[in-house]
């Protein structure tokens, strides 16, 4: 194995080789979007290149020079690249901001291919057209940063986010409507990093913004580049970290506005034929190997860092990146023959390697997450180990398990053991992000995990005024002890996406055909959680106060707890992490006087954090006034021991108040 990890570094560090020598070194080669696309001179000149290596001709058309399809024309160089320079008239830009432009290619068949440039940086849709045009962005006075980005994160508590949903409207929500209405909630919930998707312009919105159609492109349909810059300087001002959803793992089909047959071939950036074509996903697929596709990626990444200040990435699809089996039909055990073989697609493991190493050399506060359901050893360890350079990896059995033991398994048969060994079964010296659902839980065809706690009673029966039933008791305890387990036990990190903290009733399905473009279900509900007469305030309030705890102790970034107890019969789970005792009793009606907790640090405890107080819609067992002595009594392998109350279907975090020298 070492050998193989030996043979990555090698191909690694000889692609850096030829970029230092080539290219004049990686950060001019990943500069690269500083030059091309269309671009503005000092001077006023307008500077463009691009690579078209299937063209036979280039030119530059718009509203510039009245659509004329061959009056501007490309100068050829070398390795399938074009440049054109056109001159300042008087000191003034020839092509004003706000014009519109294509590329025009001359393909080999002859056929003129009126195309946006790769490296659009702005591009709309008028409401009665089907595709995108390229606007020339270059505003007199564009945005300028105010604020620092925060300094890099030891805990990270994240909420995913998408800017067009996050409305009780039934519309695509803003920019400005996320600079204002949603980062403060953001903030008061105690996250401190923000996930956001969809950004990279995306020609079909039900895409959920995984279908990218112009890489260098801030989402027009929620405002302007500069609004999405405003949003971002806000969030530093508020000490949040912005992370961005990046997809290099494929992009969409579409030809007259993506990156699809750009010069007429179907090789210009993705792999020719049945290889560059995504089956399940119906899109291209990237070739990693070639020079001019890495440039592209790699200055990608860096044009989001240094131009809107993203402080970093969640990568998606990376599994499919891995293997040129993509994962499709795929099961992953752990078993290394898994992960080493003529299957791993070394190319694409050599550019996430190289995108980890150019972020951590020029960008080196900023965070990389990798999205792998595989379980690729070493993802997560640095590039000179023949790592992939990550930070985090998505710890994605964790909502899985939690689907199927409540699908499946009645609660009397739930299995404490299982729970604990997904919870804190992760590669040694890899951080995990854990959490119980993402966006991908609340699509369309499946279910929250608060819509399968208490399905359709959460449309009748979540009134304060109306009686407490069976099932929506239920599914408040358990959707509160469910999100503090995973959270505390884990990862190194957690995420929540955006309404799940508060058990959102409904699912998520963007305006399609088959819903007759409706916006019903694109939509987030916050209203929901400022009626004081309804019962999703409770989940509220108990995930800020989750996250508070954590910013106040760092669970997150402190070592893996040390689990005492998991009960069977009792179905109860005990376990230590920063200090703290975390005690859960997921049996569905018994309580506990007396029961007896093995902890590491005698003195005296008291309840931090109670899963049954009144605040969270519990039941109010418990006095809080309580102190519970410790006793140098052994119990479960620990030194110490405790006697708590736990009432059933109650999570509790307990802190020593007094440490004895």
């Amino acid at each position: 194995m070492f050998s193989v990890f030996l043979a990555r570094y090698s191909l690694f560090y000889n692609r850096l080789k030829n970029i230092e020598e080539s290219e004049g070194g990686l950060d001019k080669f990943t500069k690269s979007y500083k030059t091309f696309g269309v671009n503005q001179l000092a001077d006023g000149g307008i500077y463009c290149k691009e690579w078209a290596p299937g063209a036979q001709a280039v030119f530059l058309a718009g509203d510039f020079n009245g659509w004329n399809p061959s009056s501007h024309p490309y100068k050829k160089l070398e390795y399938g690249k074009w440049e054109l320079f056109i001159p300042s008239e008087d000191g003034c830009s020839p092509v004003p901001h706000g014009s519109k432009l294509k590329v025009v290619i001359r393909a080999q068949n002859g056929a003129l291919l009126y195309r946006i440039s790769p490296w659009a940086r702005y591009v709309v849709r008028d409401e009665d057209k089907v595709n995108y045009d390229w606007v020339h962005w270059n505003p007199p006075q564009s945005y300028i940063h105010k604020n620092p980005s925060p300094k890099r994160l030891k805990s990270l508590r994240i909420y995913e986010s998408h800017v067009g949903i996050a409305s009780p409207e039934g519309k695509v929500a803003s920019y400005k409507n996320f600079t204002y209405n949603v980062l403060p909630r953001i903030k008061d919930l105690g996250y401190n990093c923000v996930q956001l998707m969809a950004i990279m312009e995306h020609a079909y919105y039900a895409s959920f913004g995984y279908q990218v159609t112009s890489f260098f492109a801030a989402s027009s349909r929620y405002g302007t580049p500069d609004d999405l810059k405003e949003m971002i300087d806000v969030a530093h001002a508020m000490g949040i970290t912005v992370l961005l959803d990046v997809v290099h793992s494929h992009a969409s089909k579409n030809s007259e506005d993506g990156l699809n047959q750009f010069d007429g071939t179907d090789s210009c950036f993705f792999h020719s034929g049945y290889k560059g074509n995504h089956q399940l996903w119906d899109s291209r697929l990237f070739d990693y190997a070639n020079w001019e596709v890495l440039r592209f990626l790699l200055s990608n990444l860096r044009m989001w860092i240094e131009d809107y200040h993203f402080d970093g990435f969640r990568f998606d699809g990376v599994t499919s990146m891995l293997y040129h089996h993509h994962g499709i039909g795929t099961g992953f055990s752990g078993d290394y023959n898994e992960y080493f073989g003529l299957h791993v697609d070394e190319d694409a493991l050599c550019y996430l390697m190289l995108a980890n190493h150019m972020i951590n050399t020029l960008h080196p506060e900023c965070i990389t997450i990798a999205e792998d359901v595989s379980g690729m050893p070493a993802l997560c360890r640095p590039v000179a180990e023949g790592g992939g350079g990550f930070d985090y990896r998505l710890a994605m059995a964790i909502p899985d398990k939690w689907i199927q033991i409540i699908k499946e398994l009645k609660d009397e048969d739930w299995n404490m053991g299982n729970i604990v060994h997904t919870l804190t079964n992760r590669r040694c010296e890899e951080k995990y992000i854990a959490y119980a659902e993402s966006h991908d839980q609340a699509l369309v065809g499946d279910k929250t995990l608060a819509f399968r706690l208490m399905d359709a009673e959460m449309y009748t029966n979540m009134s304060v005024l109306m009686p407490l039933t069976p099932v929506i008791d239920r599914g408040i305890q358990l959707h509160k002890m469910i999100r503090l387990i995973t959270h505390a036990l884990g990862g190194e990190s957690y995420l929540n996406f955006m309404g799940n903290e508060f058990g959102h009733p409904e699912w998520l399905d963007f305006p399609r055909i088959g819903n007759n473009e409706s916006y019903h279900y694109a939509r987030r509900q916050f209203n929901l959680t400022e009626d004081d007469l309804l019962r999703y305030k409770f989940l509220n309030a108990f995930d800020r106060d989750m996250n508070k705890l954590e910013e106040r102790f760092g669970w997150l970034a402190s070592p893996q707890a040390y689990v005492s107890e998991k009960h069977e019969s009792n179905k109860v789970i005990a376990f230590e992490r920063a200090g703290l005792i975390f005690i859960f009793n997921f049996h569905p009606y018994q309580s506990y006087v007396d029961y007896r907790v093995g902890i590491e640090t005698p003195g005296k405890y008291k309840i931090l954090l109670d899963s049954d107080a009144g605040e969270y819609g519990g039941h109010q067992r418990l006095d809080h006034s309580t102190e519970y002595f410790s006793q140098e009594y052994p119990h479960n392998y620990r030194p110490n021991s405790i006697m708590v109350y736990i009432p059933s279907r109650v999570a509790l975090v307990l802190h020593t108040t007094d440490i004895p020298k």
